[in-house]
């Protein structure tokens, strides 16, 4: 039997994963960085979106209720003058209809949901009130036992729309 020998400090093999290892992790860092803005938005309909924006201030995540009823419609409503449109859903609660704001359209459209009218649901989120109207800001919409649409954190409010890839793929594998 043979046996080939390298001497240049270390294991062959071990010498090509490190530097697959290291290229994978290069190439990895360039395609997060060169499709990020992907995830966030056109930056143009991210405006009014945003964490510090006016509109994600209004939901308070130490002021957290909850709804159940039947999803009579969906709509979409420009929260705030120069935001780009929300993803609404119209929601019958014992006869009461509530407006409950979702998300941004660019984000999820009423399809991507993966809700539709007559579900029955059980919505968590935050009050607010918007040019005089009580409405209704999401953080999850569940559907029977297996399925959610998250659109925050519970936690802290953190919007979807505005994380990472990396953070809103974490998210969504916790689900």
């Amino acid at each position: 039997m043979i046996q080939v020998k390298y001497n240049y400090g270390g294991n062959l093999m071990q010498t090509l994963l490190k530097r697959s290892l290291t290229f994978l992790s290069v190439v990895s860092c360039l395609l997060s960085f060169t499709f990020s803005p992907l995830y966030a938005g056109p930056e143009k309909e991210m405006q009014g979106w945003g964490v510090d924006d006016e509109y994600n201030k209004l939901y308070s995540p130490k002021e957290l209720d909850k709804l159940k009823g039947t999803v009579v419609k969906f709509t979409t409503v420009q929260p705030l003058p120069g935001m780009s449109k929300a993803t609404v859903l119209v929601l019958d609660e014992g006869g009461d209809e509530i407006t409950v704001h979702l998300c941004p359209v660019w984000f999820a459209s009423a399809k991507e949901t993966g809700i539709k009218r007559g579900d029955k649901v059980k919505v968590k989120g935050s009050w607010a009130e918007i040019d005089g109207e009580d409405v209704f800001l999401a953080s999850k919409v569940k559907k029977g036992d297996f399925y959610e649409f998250k659109v925050r954190l519970t936690k802290d409010g953190t919007p979807f729309w505005a994380m990472s890839p990396e953070q809103l793929a974490h998210e969504r594998s916790q689900q």
